[in-house]
């Protein structure tokens, strides 16, 4: 029916008129979630709600009843209406699967029937299925049938078989049809898949393959193809190739693709080895049919085989000295030229292309001793390290003996001989075996520069013969001596010296220099400068070669005055050595402004004896310099005016001639002075030339010569003298026949036992037995195993093993071993030739012990099967010669013949087979070979019947029934179907389905294709389906099923709480509503069925509320007694509803109800007198407190109002009220000095009609703050702001009452409490004071160090907070008497102390005398330059000596100024160990005008005298004369 369609008028029909309608509020409460109807309230018409689907609503049930209730209220009435749904055909039948798929073996039998499943049709009736139709077609029939629960499905039979080769599918159109007007139809596909049966063996392209290949065809190399092809389809058209009976070399040498039946090679060919292979195919389809197949491969013979040269007879070694025509040769023998001669023959035989073998001779020459040793130099250099290591390897010395063994044998010894006194033993030592040479000591370069030793080798022989040689041995110097320091010197105490620079210096200015030399020679002894540390790095540079320290910039304010330098010298060795020194620089312009930073003092003196010491010291120390500067001053001009030459350099023995590196001493003048410098011969600038080895040093110790280092020995050339001398001998192939005298022939048969008599050698060749020895005969075998063996006593010819001809010669039918007999004495040949006849020794075999043959059931009689041909080795009537079969029913055997005449054995079908009658027969085939006696060989047959799928699956029951309770979990096995299939493999693999199943069923419901296991997989419901019915199948592999009914009956379980539904509810009543009043109407409903949906309905029994029940399943909640909205303003009536089920189960609703008020409740407060504090000074408008009263009633009621009732006019001036909140304000600050509280009353109003109010009494207490400071009474302050002043006598003891601080406080309680302190005191363990009572009094007895006056700071400080204090200053004199206080008073000035004079005085000493010191250095330094303005200074000669600087300065207590130029005396040796050397410096400081040239008093050495004097400790020495 279509929406808002009239049903009927249900106000009529239950009596109700239109009047009553409004009034009774009629409306209806429907089952389920959806609403089907609705109802008019004016006219009380019943209309359709919504679209009414009688299948939706019921399903398959006939008969379709929706009920529901209607309820009309004043009274409170419950009527039940049912409304019955009629059917109309307003669907069409469907099939739940609108695609049918089956796949049919063409192997079926007519007759065969398959489900087809039946239509589905919601409508009931003649509305529902009725009928179904097939489309026409030449294969199948249809056939109707009825289930028992009364629907027609359709099968479908086969009434002609099918064929899959000439018709692969099918295709149906299944009709269903409805009884309805008009009729209806729904349709299906019928697909048909017609499977492939294996009723076709595979079948070869030939029969036998033939092939020829040549032998040594690289490995992988295709051979051929063999192909099979089957008439079936899928995997009964697979097909798969193996090796049948085929030998186990084949499978060695060959292989075969399964899949695609190439054979390939997989090892090497070989045509000596086998000229021939037989290899059986097999080739098996998927169904397991087989065919069989030979491949005949033939190797053709290529000539890979080089001939076989073996030496008969060798003479070696024969002596060096043997005599020219001795054994064969030609010329006088020399083994040291070659030790051995090899004489290669060769061998060519005439293939194409031809091959040929080289066979050498190795002859060994033996050796005498006719070779002394040899030594790779002749003579050896030696460069050993100084500081070398006591017993290092110093170096290897090699002699080579061309002589062998023990004449080549060579030990090495050292020959006898002194150094320097000391045996040459104490040195160095030899190893004698490896010619190593050690060193015995230490090695030092300044002691011993290099010496020579001889060393001899001898060797081993027989008069035993020995060479020497000279090995030089050179100690080369290392870096093992650091710089040292010459200037400048640490002082007596090891503290660093100052120097005093100007502070007008410009940039470049020449401080100091630092000299140093290093004891070691050539580059260890170059040495470098570096600035490692200063005070202020960029102020200083220094020179990196020459030790010059010089400004880098001008002096600025901002640096220091005194600077520390730290100086690094590193000499150039690896690892470089260093040595540092620290340098004090001043800044200052004379000495008596540099002195005071020279002097380690402290700044800040403590103590003024500390500063008089000082000044004393200092004084001494000017007054010391002075004296000694003006006697220097007056020695040196007394010097100088008594031997105007006085200043030349020093002459030139001023070094002696010793091993000292350095002078014995150095000198230091004031002025002016001199410094000796030493310096070695090996310098780094280019300006000298030194003596120096040409050799190259290196870490490790190593012989050489010519600069070059030692390594590997003399080569031996002996490889290539043989190669040299070899001799080829080329013997033609074609001659070799006509060295063999004679052919013997002998015949033996096979499996002879070792030691079988062959035959008479001797006799046959004619030769006499007891010359075999002496002829030098020699039996040679062909091959590599020797089969045969002579006997040289007899002449007769032995095998030596077991003979095999099937082994040896394989399937040739002649079988021969060739050997050679060979005759020294007179080098003839002679052939045997030994023929290998056959024996039956061997069975004929199969390659497996049991042949497996898979045939199926449907083969047709007469099929035939090839079986595997046996293989023996033995030959003609030994080998196979028939086939014989063991007893059967089913089979018979049959011979075929090859082209060849070999027999081929095969299997024919003779009787039908079927596999569930005998599923396999178990054959012997025999083979027997002709040989006597008969051997046999067998082989088991074993014949697999394959399975057709002639069975259909069966299951065990038509119908099953099974029950389960609705709330067993997921996954739970509800049934196991089971299903037998008579037939085998995949036929009998049957797979499980659901066929016929309600789409919410297939929810609930999952079936095991392969188990039949059917599962719950989600949740069943009694009250949604009490049961479930489908219908399954099962089909096999081959496409054949069975189908069966299965239904599920659900057991009901308690699941389903009752429902509770609010149908009418009253919200709020009056609390003075009466008894009985109805509040609110109920439906209860449960969905289980019987006992558990049985419901008793309750509420709490301490509510005062019941419930009623009105009709069937309606309850009425109502009032039991006088309601108290104050006691309980709302209700959450809870209830409950049980039903009778194990266990119980329960549901609750809560029905809210709320009481109205009425004003029958005055306000009240909650304490009857009310107390508050507040501290005094508070702000004005401040909240002080807020008063709270209640009214239990509700709304206005309970809305209150506050006001003051005034007791007292003043309190509305001082208070006020907030009239809704109740909070009290002041209305201004109180104090609490001028009232302590203040007392009122509060009214309270609420607002009903009428109101009620009540009143509360308020005291309000003020609190005290800390808001007042100590006032101090005692002492009081002077008009004119000075302390008073207190007497204590001397005499006081401790505890003696000085005076008393009287204070007091305004405030009250704690914060008047006043403590005193004593804050500040002139002597502060002298008086205390009392912490409660203000008493000052002595705390010990006066001592003659205090002052008379004495100074007190009291503190006063009250309790409060934070506190507040007041302080008093109060002066106590010491004194017995007024008169005396005044006197101590008075009495300021403090006596100077007399030491200040004697400080005063020695300032003024000091400064003198520095004043005098500078004075006369000034005069000294006028008179000094005025001198020079008239004198020559030195000036450099031809060779520039960079590096070595000019000094000039004088020194005074380390304090050293540059005044003068210098002059330098060098000694220069070539020995760098003995000699110490000068060399003067040219150039003078930039600051002073050029003097005059040095005279030069001996010319330097040029380089060639230097080099030609090497070895000469004389000294060259260079002397220059300054003249000031």
């Amino acid at each position: 029916m279509a929406k808002h369609s009239t049903v009927g008028n249900l106000a009529k029909d239950l009596g109700l008129n239109d009047k009553e309608l409004r009034n009774r509020n009629l409306h209806i409460l429907s089952e389920g979630k959806k609403q089907y109807f609705t109802i008019n309230t004016e006219n009380g018409n019943l209309y359709v709600n919504d679209r009414i689907d009688r299948e939706g609503i019921c399903g398959d049930s006939t008969l379709c009843v929706i009920n529901f209730e209607a309820v009309v209220e004043n009274p409170l009435n419950v009527f039940h209406i049912s409304v019955t749904v009629q059917d109309i055909n307003d669907n069409v039948p469907y099939f739940l699967k609108s695609n049918i798929s089956f796949e049919i073996i063409e192997s079926s039998s007519v007759g065969t029937k398959f489900y087809l499943g039946m239509a589905e049709d919601p409508d009931t009736g003649m509305n529902a299925l009725q009928n179904y139709q097939l489309s026409p077609n030449q294969y199948f029939i249809l056939e109707i049938r009825e289930g028992e629960d009364g629907n027609k499905y359709a099968e479908l039979v086969l009434q002609k078989p099918l064929d899959h080769e000439r018709e692969q599918t099918l295709h149906l159109v299944l009709l269903a049809l409805d009884g309805g007007e008009p009729r209806k139809t729904g349709t299906a596909q019928i697909w048909v898949n017609v499977t492939d049966a294996n009723d076709n063996p595979p079948i070869f392209t030939q029969e036998v393959y033939k092939v020829s290949l040549k032998e040594n065809t690289p490995v992988g190399s295709l051979l051929l193809q063999v192909a099979a092809s089957d008439s079936d389809e899928g995997s009964n058209a697979y097909v798969t190739y193996s090796f049948g009976n085929t030998a186990e070399r084949a499978h060695q040498k060959f292989k075969l693709d399964p899949q695609y039946g190439i054979i390939t090679i997989k090892e090497i060919l070989d045509f000596e080895e086998t000229e021939k292979y037989i290899i059986a195919i097999e080739a098996k389809d998927g169904g397991g049919l087989a065919a069989h197949c030979k491949v005949e491969i033939k190797i053709l013979d290529e000539n890979d085989n080089a001939p076989e040269v073996v030496i008969a007879s060798l003479f070696s070694p024969i002596p060096e000295d043997s005599s020219s025509g001795t054994l064969l040769t030609e010329s006088a023998l020399d083994r040291e030229k070659t030790p051995q001669h090899n004489l290669t023959i060769t061998a060519t035989d005439k293939g194409t292309p031809p091959l040929s073998t080289h066979k050498t001779i190795s002859l060994q020459i033996s050796d005498i001793n006719d070779n002394s040793p040899d030594f790779e130099k002749s003579s050896y250099n030696l460069f050993v390290p100084e500081n070398n290591p006591s017993g290092a390897s110093l170096c290897t010395v090699k002699a080579s003996d061309p002589d062998l063994d023990r004449n080549s044998k060579i030990t090495y010894s050292i020959l006898t001989s002194n150094i320097e006194d000391l045996p040459l033993s104490s040195y160095v030592s030899i190893n004698s075996e490896t010619g190593t040479i050690y060193a015995q000591r230490s090695f030092d370069y300044e002691q011993l520069r290099e010496f020579h030793i001889q060393v001899k080798a001898q060797d081993g022989g027989s008069s035993p013969l020995s060479s020497n040689v000279t090995v030089w041995v050179f100690v080369v110097d290392q870096n093992d001596n650091s710089p040292r320091i010459l200037y400048p010197s640490k002082g007596d105490d090891g503290s660093s010296l100052f120097e005093m620079v100007p502070n007008s210096a410009e940039s470049g200015y020449l401080v100091t220099k630092v000299v140093a030399v290093d004891a070691d020679s050539g580059h260890n002894a170059w040495l470098s400068f570096h600035l490692l540390q200063a005070t202020e790095p960029a102020l200083f540079s220094i020179g990196s070669h020459t030790g010059e320290i010089r400004t880098s910039r001008v002096l600025l304010e901002k640096d220091a005055v005194k600077h520390k330098l730290v100086i690094l010298i590193k000499d150039n060795g690896t690892p470089s050595l260093s040595a540092t020194v620290t340098l004090n620089f001043v800044f200052a312009e004379n000495f008596q402004e540099a002195l005071p930073e020279m002097i380690n003092q402290s700044s800040n003196l403590d103590h003024q004896s500390e500063l008089q010491f000082y000044l004393v010291l200092a004084l001494a120390l000017i007054s010391f310099l002075l004296l000694l500067t003006m006697t220097l001053a007056i020695m040196m001009k007394v010097r100088q005016s008594g031997n105007p030459k006085f200043l030349p350099c020093i002459g030139p023995d001023s070094f002696p001639k010793n091993n000292s590196m350095f002078p014995p001493n150095y000198e230091e003048g004031t002025l002016p002075y001199s410094y000796q410098l030493c310096l070695s011969s090996e310098s780094r600038k280019n300006e000298l030339t030194f003596l120096a080895p040409a050799v190259q040093i290196v870490e490790n110790v190593s012989c050489n010569k010519s600069s070059e280092p030692l390594s590997g020995s003399v080569g031996n050339n002996l490889n290539s003298n043989i190669e040299n001398n070899d001799q080829v001998i080329n013997l033609a192939a074609n001659g070799l026949p006509k060295a063999i005298s004679r052919q013997i022939h002998y015949s033996i048969p096979e499996e002879t036992e070792k030691g079988f008599l062959v035959g008479n050698i001797a006799k046959d060749l004619g030769l006499d037995a007891k010359e075999l020895l002496g002829r030098g005969i020699n039996l040679v075998s062909q091959g590599r195993s020797e089969y045969f063996a002579l006997n040289y006593k007899n002449g007769h010819l032995y095998t030596t093993r077991r003979i095999d001809r099937e082994e040896i010669c394989g399937w040739r039918e002649k079988c021969i071993l060739n050997a050679e007999v060979i005759v020294g004495d007179s080098m003839k040949v002679y052939g045997v030739e030994v023929g290998i006849t056959d024996i039956n020794d061997h069975a004929p075999t199969f390659q497996l012990e049991t042949l497996i043959i898979n045939i199926s059931e449907h083969t047709a009689l007469g099929s035939r099967f090839p079986l595997y041909e046996a293989q023996d080795p033995d030959l003609g009537n030994n080998s196979v010669q028939g086939y014989k079969l063991s007893n059967s029913s089913h089979f018979s055997l049959v011979l075929e013949a090859s082209v060849k005449g070999k027999q081929y054995p095969k299997l024919v079908l003779e009787r039908l087979l079927d596999r569930e009658e005998l599923a396999s027969h178990n054959l012997i085939l025999t083979a027997y070979d002709g040989g006597h006696p008969v051997k046999t060989g067998t082989t088991q047959v074993h014949v697999i019947v394959l399975d057709a799928n002639d069975n259909a699956p069966i299951f065990s029951q038509r119908i099953y029934e099974v029950s389960c309770r609705e709330d067993i979990p997921i996954g739970t096995t509800v049934i196991r179907l089971k299903a037998t299939d008579l037939d085998e493999g995949i036929n009998k693999q049957m797979k499980f389905s659901f066929h016929k199943i309600a789409a919410e069923t297939s929810q609930l419901f999952h079936l095991d294709s392969n188990s039949g296991e059917i599962t719950l997989v989600g949740n069943m419901d009694f009250e949604e389906a009490p049961f479930h019915e489908m219908e399954v199948q099962v089909q096999d592999g081959g496409g054949l099923l069975d189908r069966a009914n299965l239904m599920i009956f659900i057991t009901d379980v308690n699941d389903n709480a009752p429902e509770l539904a609010i149908t009418s509810v009253i919200n709020s009543v009056p609390e003075d509503s009466p008894a009985g009043t109805s509040v609110a109407l109920l439906k209860v409903q449960d969905k289980d069925s019987a006992e558990n949906a049985e419901v008793t309905c309750s509420v709490p029994d301490n509510l005062p509320f019941l419930l009623t029940k009105s009709y069937d399943k309606y309850y009425s909640l109502v009032t039991s007694r006088t309601l108290d909205r104050e006691h309980v303003a709302a209700y959450n009536i809870t209830v409950t509803a049980a039903d009778s089920g194990t266990p119980s189960l329960s549901s609750s609703i809560v029905v809210s109800l709320k009481i109205l008020d009425t004003n029958d409740n005055p306000p009240s407060f909650l304490e009857r007198v009310y107390t508050f504090h507040i501290l005094e000074n508070n702000p004005r408008g401040a909240s002080i407190f807020s008063l709270k009263a209640d009214d239990p009633d509700w709304g206005e009621n309970s809305r209150i109002t506050y006001s003051v009732v005034e007791e007292d006019i003043k309190v509305s001036s001082d208070l006020s009220i907030n009239s809704e909140i109740g909070t009290v304000y002041a209305l201004r600050s109180f104090d609490y000095e001028e009232f302590q509280k203040i007392s009122f009353l509060v009214k309270a109003q609420d607002g009903g009609s009428p109101p009620l109010s009540s009143s509360v009494s308020v005291t309000l207490f003020i609190l005290d703050q800390n808001d007042n400071t100590p006032e101090i009474l005692y002492p009081s302050a002077p008009t004119d702001g000075s302390t008073g002043v207190e007497l204590a006598p001397h005499s006081s003891e401790p505890g003696y009452l000085v005076t008393k601080v009287v204070a007091v406080d305004a405030d009250s309680g704690q914060n008047a409490w006043l403590s005193y302190q004593l804050l500040k005191a002139t002597e502060p363990g002298l008086f205390s004071i009392g912490l409660h009572t203000g008493e000052i009094r002595t705390a010990r007895f006066f001592l003659d160090k205090d002052a008379l006056k004495q100074s007190l700071v009291v503190l006063v400080k009250d309790n409060g907070q934070p506190p507040l204090s007041a302080s008093v200053t109060v002066t106590v004199v010491l004194a017995d008497s007024i008169p005396e206080s005044l006197t101590d008073i008075s009495s300021n000035s403090a006596s100077i102390d007399p030491q200040s004079d004697l400080t005063f005085y020695l300032v003024v000493a000091v400064a003198f005398v520095s004043c005098l010191f500078f004075s006369f250095l000034l005069v000294l330094l006028a008179l000094r330059l005025r001198k020079w303005r008239t004198s020559h200074l030195c000036d450099s000669g031809d060779i520039n000596f960079t590096g070595v600087p000019v000094s000039q300065f004088m020194g005074i207590n380390g304090v050293q100024a540059f005044l003068h130029s210098y002059c330098h005396d060098f000694s220069l040796t070539t020995d760098s160990q003995k000699s110490n050397s000068g060399f003067p410096k040219a150039n003078s400081s930039n600051i002073l005008p050029s003097q005059q040239p040095c005279e030069m008093k001996d010319p330097f050495l040029v380089a060639e005298d230097i080099n030609s004097s090497h070895g000469d400790s004389a000294v060259t020495q260079v002397s220059c004369v300054c003249q000031i």
